[in-house]
C-alpha cells in the first residue's frame, strides 16, 4: 500500500512538471488581430512559486507613458522614470494602488511595490491626456499580444483558468474568463464579441508651454 502512494505521488509530481507549449490568439469582433492585449492564466492546481526578483519600469516618453499597459505579478516594485525633459506629476486613485509622485523629471523616482491584485490606472496632474494602466497579476503566467495578436507560454500541464485583459475591450472582464486545460501542446483562439472602445491615448504632441513645469 505504502508503495502504491509512493507510486501516486510520484506520477503526480512528474505531471505537474512536465512542460506544455501553449499558443492564444487574440482577434477583435471584425477579426483583426488583437494586439498588446494582457492574456494571463493562473493555476487551479498548487505549483511552487517565488517572489518577482526585477523591477519593472513605466516610462514617460514624449508626454505619454510608455509602455501604455504594463503587466507585472503581484509584489513587483515599479520604477516611474521621466524620460521627457519636462516635469511630470504621476498618480493613481485605484483601489489596488494609490499614489502620488509629485513634480519631477529625470530616473531619480523611487520604485514603489504593487503588492495588491487589479488594474492601476495612471494618470499626470500637469498633461490630463496622459494615461496608463498597470494590471497586477497573481500568477506567474502573463503577457502581452503581439502584433499578430497572439503569445506563447511555457507552463506546467494542468487545469488553469485564462483571462484576457486590454483597457479597449468593451467586454465585461467575467465574459473574458476559460476554463481550460493544459496538455502537451495547445492552440487557443478567441475573438471579442463587441467593438473596441475609442482609444483614448490617442494624442498629437504640441509644443511645450508654461503649463508644462520645465
Amino acid at each position: 500500500m505504502q508503495k502504491f502512494f509512493l507510486l501516486l505521488l510520484l506520477t503526480s509530481i512528474w505531471r505537474v512538471a512536465l512542460a506544455a507549449e501553449v499558443q492564444v490568439e487574440l482577434r477583435t469582433v471584425e477579426d483583426q488581430a488583437m494586439p498588446n492585449a494582457v492574456i494571463y492564466l493562473t493555476a487551479k492546481q498548487s505549483l511552487p512559486s517565488s517572489a518577482p526578483q526585477t523591477i519593472a519600469i513605466m516610462d514617460q516618453i514624449n508626454r505619454q507613458f510608455s509602455p501604455h499597459v504594463l503587466a507585472v505579478q503581484k509584489d513587483t516594485q515599479v520604477r516611474f522614470p521621466n524620460s521627457d525633459s519636462i516635469k511630470h506629476h504621476v498618480y493613481s486613485f485605484s483601489a489596488a494602488k494609490r499614489f502620488e509622485l509629485q513634480l519631477y523629471k529625470g530616473l531619480n523616482a523611487n520604485p514603489l511595490l504593487f503588492n495588491t491584485s487589479g488594474v492601476v490606472e495612471l494618470g499626470c496632474n500637469i498633461h490630463d491626456w496622459m494615461l496608463g494602466y498597470v494590471i497586477v497579476l497573481d500568477t506567474p503566467y502573463f503577457a502581452k499580444t503581439d502584433g499578430a495578436g497572439k503569445v506563447s507560454f511555457t507552463l506546467p500541464e494542468g487545469e488553469y483558468r485564462l483571462n484576457i485583459w486590454h483597457p479597449r475591450i468593451a467586454q465585461s472582464p467575467e465574459s473574458l474568463e476559460y476554463a481550460v486545460s493544459i496538455r502537451e501542446s495547445n492552440n487557443l483562439s478567441y475573438r471579442l464579441d463587441k467593438p473596441l472602445l475609442v482609444d483614448l491615448n490617442q494624442y498629437e504632441a504640441v509644443p511645450a508651454d508654461v503649463n508644462d513645469y520645465e
